[in-house]
């Protein structure tokens, strides 16, 4: 019984406190609620450009990479990289996910998630598990 009323007093206080700071909400900020919705890949591929053409890639179970343009013939990548939706490239590099604009400064990419050329935001968790945000 106790801490179904610690509960509930947090949850008032919660309340109390955060709709007010809605409420007033100043110009010139922003209240963001995101409510991401992240699902595990069902075919572990996403989509990527290469020459303005369409690649499915996919990684297999030591992270590496290999390409389709069918989705069905599949092709180990020599150079292991990627093209997002921004023409970034991207590529795992000594157990990292990593990108660049350039080709010579490489950063890693935040959260491992990026934009695929087909819209879908995709991501890999520290096991190289593919997730897409459906």
């Amino acid at each position: 019984m106790k801490k179904k009323i610690i509960v509930l007093s947090l949850m008032a206080f919660g309340f109390l406190t955060i709709t007010p700071a809605i409420a007033n909400n100043e110009p010139g900020t922003s209240t963001v609620i995101s409510l991401a919705d992240w699902k595990k890949s069902k075919t572990g591929t996403w989509a990527g450009k290469k020459d303005g053409k369409t690649y499915w890639y996919k990684l297999d179970k030591e992270a590496k990479l290999w390409s389709s343009a069918d989705g069905k013939k599949w092709a180990a990548v020599e150079n292991g990289m990627w093209a997002d939706k921004d023409n970034k490239w991207l590529k795992i590099n000594n157990g990292k996910l990593v990108w660049t604009t350039d080709g010579n400064n490489w950063a890693e990419v935040p959260e491992w998630k990026w934009e695929g050329s087909d819209g879908k935001w995709y991501k890999f968790d520290d096991k190289w598990t593919l997730w897409v945000n459906a």
